[in-house]
């Protein structure tokens, strides 16, 4: 159920941003029980002008290698499993494709579960 939005600077090749998708994807099945095959990403490039960050926000040295996560995600999960998550996606892209972690932005979006229709017109998870 969740969906996934990353963005990143321009330029980089096709395995870089697989690796990027794969990552988060695996971090997402392993700490937040997403289901394996619940997967759906969007991934932008972005030129200088259509990337603003803070490099410096809350002391964290940012460089132009930062990624913007977005998880828009059905509420209900344990403070806990959310920092597991975070954790895991920057030590997942720590080792493929190599992202500091000082570089990976992570925006958890909780949504009601009647919020989401995969098809059909049809808002599948809603009681």
């Amino acid at each position: 159920m969740p969906l996934v939005r990353i963005s990143l600077r321009e330029g980089n090749p096709e395995a870089y941003r697989r690796a990027i998708a794969d990552s988060v994807h695996r971090a997402m099945v392993e700490t937040i029980d997403v289901p394996e095959h619940d997967r759906f990403q969007i991934i932008t490039e972005h030129d200088a002008a259509g990337l603003i960050y803070d490099r410096t926000y809350l002391g964290i040295e940012r460089t132009d290698d930062v990624v913007i996560i977005q998880l828009t995600i059905s509420g209900g999960r344990p403070v806990e499993k959310k920092r597991a998550l975070y954790a895991r996606i920057v030590a997942l892209l720590g080792e493929n494709p190599g992202l500091r972690p000082q570089d990976v932005f992570v925006n958890l979006v909780e949504v009601a579960v009647e919020n989401w229709s995969f098809g059909d017109g049809i808002a599948q998870y809603a009681p």
